[in-house]
């Protein structure tokens, strides 16, 4: 069963008369209940029975909502809610907007239009060294290029991950002094793959990207692109939702 996160997040409802938040309070469910101090739809601090996550909650959520009469649900603030599925951990974001509508969406991650960051060597990874799983291609010159070739395979050789698979795929061009690396579904550890490369390689000549997921439960949120232009090393971390939900965490 898929937990790491479980649901985060609240719905403020506003000012609400009492005898609605008595209502509401008698309300607490498996995940949600209506905390009085904040005036907002809170997760409970329990752990979860076995019932499907994204059903339950709703309905609770609705449940909730449903308490208020038209003119309070016009009153309401609104907030987020966000849940990993079980087993799969899909990102499911429950939205009450202003006004009281509800929207429920499921993170679609995409790296168009996705800002960059500089890399800050290795404090913006959330996944756990040994379950990263590397994708993508990365080309630099190099005054050994054999050597430098010989030193990446080293890296993926001796990393000690939980899915020593994938294919790590390194040429070197003696003459022209390249290295390229190819990485498909390869298990090591990002923050330390970079900080070879960036050892190995001459001044302003790394290029390319490669993107880092997770051989676990995905966590979309968690997914990192590297990119490499110029020699300089940055991040994208993906767009979650569609066009028409762009206010991305």
């Amino acid at each position: 069963m898929f937990h790491e996160s479980g649901c985060y997040g609240e719905v403020e409802l506003g000012v609400l008369p009492g005898e609605i938040q008595s209502r509401l309070e008698s309300l607490s469910g498996e995940w949600l209940e209506f905390d009085p101090p904040s005036r907002s739809i809170v997760v409970r601090h329990i752990e979860p029975t076995t019932d499907p996550f994204v059903p339950t909650i709703a309905k609770e959520l609705v449940e909730m909502l449903a308490q208020l009469p038209p003119e309070l649900q016009m009153e309401v603030p609104g907030g987020d809610l966000y849940v990993h599925t079980e087993n799969t951990g899909k990102l499911v974001r429950f939205r009450v907007e202003e006004g009281g509508t509800l929207h429920i969406n499921w993170a679609h991650p995409s790296y168009d239009h996705a800002m960059k960051r500089p890399y800050t060597g290795g404090r913006e990874i959330a996944l756990a060294p040994e379950l990263h799983r590397l994708n993508g291609v990365v080309t630099f010159a190099a005054e050994n290029p054999e050597g430098a070739a010989g030193g990446l395979c080293q890296v993926a050789d001796t990393f000690e991950g939980l899915y020593p698979e994938g294919d790590c795929m390194v040429s070197h061009n003696q003459n022209a002094g390249t290295v390229r690396l190819e990485l498909k579904d390869v298990n090591v550890d990002a923050s330390q793959l970079v900080k070879h490369l960036q050892r190995v390689a001459n001044p302003r000549s790394l290029e390319g990207q490669f993107d880092l997921t997770s051989f676990a439960a995905e966590q979309p949120e968690h997914q990192i692109r590297f990119v490499f232009e110029g020699g300089q090393t940055w991040v994208q971390h993906p767009l979650l939702w569609s066009p028409s939900h762009t206010d991305e965490e």
